[in-house]
């Protein structure tokens, strides 16, 4: 029987942000401990009900991918089982197992790294009108959810909870970062990215795009948060993909029908989500998992 983790209270530890889906506690002046929890947003808004097992599903995916890529980029990694975690937290086991990381305590860069891989979202809505995404000139009559000839990096801001992120130019990025860790960075992220994408392509999964978090520990760059799970990735399946039309996606998708069906208008307080939606959530997060890690969920 799965159980679910809605809010930690680790009263050993200072609780350093409390955001849509971690608690992000200080273990020490060099070290954080990264909670992936239960809960569940959808346009910004916090759902009152959690999706079973949907932190696990997404700390553990991110465990996958950062292993993948660390001969790329080195990650914030320093321990994902309670055991080689502190002594003070093996009692909140329960709450912490499959689901947390201890990690370094990097300093995040104030840049979200956006790929786009394929002509979707709002992106598709820009081509329509002006040719260009966030400053790209793209060829004329790209179909929508089209594979683009390259991944384009679209930065952006990152804004404050329930606020919304705004794409900026690169020459905007590289301004804020300076020339040689916005080239490098801007390197990470699509070197990661195409590594991925024809890895899920091969399982089954488009990745049509997705945002990456960097930071810098010891003057070096490294990823920091999540990697190319369903909450920070568009995942289509590769079964039915075809270009000129919206995709079905692997992530909130009933519960964003489910919202728009309702007529939910975007505002906090959110409703309660039924729970033949909330299982049909799980059900698709846990696809992409077993998909892409060919493993089972630890407990």
């Amino acid at each position: 029987m799965s159980k679910h983790v809605v809010e930690t209270d680790i009263k050993e530890l200072k609780l350093l942000s409390r955001g849509k889906v971690r608690d992000i506690y200080e273990v020490d002046d060099d070290k954080l401990l990264l909670v992936t929890t239960d809960r569940i947003s959808a346009y910004d808004v916090i759902m009152p009900n959690p999706i079973d097992d949907k932190g696990k599903i997404l700390n553990q995916i991110t465990l996958f991918w950062m292993d993948m890529f660390k001969d790329i980029v080195p990650n914030h990694l320093i321990a994902s089982k309670v055991d080689d975690y502190p002594e003070v937290l093996h009692k909140y086991r329960d709450q912490l197992e499959g689901r947390s990381v201890l990690v370094k305590k990097a300093k995040p860069l104030p840049i979200e790294c956006i790929v786009r891989g394929y002509i979707t979202g709002s992106g598709w809505k820009d081509y329509q009108n002006t040719g260009e995404v966030c400053g790209h000139k793209l060829p004329e009559g790209l179909k929508e959810s089209e594979m683009l000839e390259q991944p384009l990096f679209t930065p952006s801001t990152k804004a404050e909870l329930g606020e919304h992120d705004e794409n900026i130019s690169v020459g905007k990025a590289t301004e804020m970062l300076g020339k040689e860790l916005f080239e490098k960075v801007q390197e990470a992220t699509l070197s990661i990215y195409k590594r991925g994408r024809d890895y899920a392509r091969e399982k089954g999964i488009i990745i049509a795009d997705t945002k990456f978090e960097f930071g810098i520990y010891d003057g070096e760059l490294i990823i920091i948060d999540e990697v190319l799970t369903p909450d920070s990735s568009r995942f289509w399946p590769v079964e039915g993909y075809e270009a000129g039309k919206s995709q079905p996606s692997f992530d909130k998708q009933f519960l964003r029908d489910w919202l728009t069906e309702i007529k939910f208008n975007k505002q906090p307080p959110a409703p309660e989500v039924p729970e033949e939606i909330a299982t049909k959530t799980r059900d698709k997060y846990m696809e992409a998992f077993t998909l892409l890690t060919e493993s089972e969920l630890d407990a």
